[in-house]
């Protein structure tokens, strides 16, 4: 169902995956618009229990999309450098498919002090007291990771 890495040299596994998951600035959500065009967006995230999360507002185009085609990737890349010399980039990736749904109940606020804690966590008690406001005007959604690759150009 998926194609296997072309370059298996550059392929990482497990705990390397998870690093750049985990600790990725922001990430592309990939989705199918209505027109059959792939609709590309970065967005804040979240890796929490084995599964990628982000907030969005009540409506909008990649919830249109997500709702008539729950089939997403999401991208994450670290670690960049530009090598002028070697005609190169050192990197580190992961490409993550899986099926995105709406997040309900207790869980949704979890997931937004998650976020208050990777973007801002030298400001978890505003953080609180702003997720306490924003949560009924928030969507959270949760990808459900079906399969993820990982890839890094690092020159060791």
């Amino acid at each position: 169902m998926f194609k296997k890495m072309r370059k298996k040299s550059r392929e990482v596994f497990d705990e390397l995956i998870e690093d750049i998951l985990a600790n990725g600035e922001y990430g592309i959500l990939s989705t199918i618009s209505e027109n059959g065009y792939p609709y590309v967006v970065p967005l804040s995230y979240v890796y929490y229990d084995r599964s990628l999360y982000f907030h969005c507002a009540l409506e909008g185009h990649k919830l249109e999309n997500i709702n008539r085609n729950s089939k997403v990737s999401f991208c994450v890349v670290t670690d960049t450098e530009v090598i002028p010399n070697k005609f190169s980039t050192k990197y580190k990736s992961v490409i993550a498919f899986g099926i995105a749904s709406e997040v309900k109940g207790d869980l949704k606020q979890v997931i937004l002090m998650e976020l208050i804690k990777k973007y801002s966590p030298d400001f978890l008690e505003n953080g609180k007291k702003y997720v306490e406001k924003a949560k009924d005007s928030t969507t959270i959604i949760k990808i459900d990771i079906k399969h993820m690759t990982g890839k890094s150009n690092q020159f060791d």
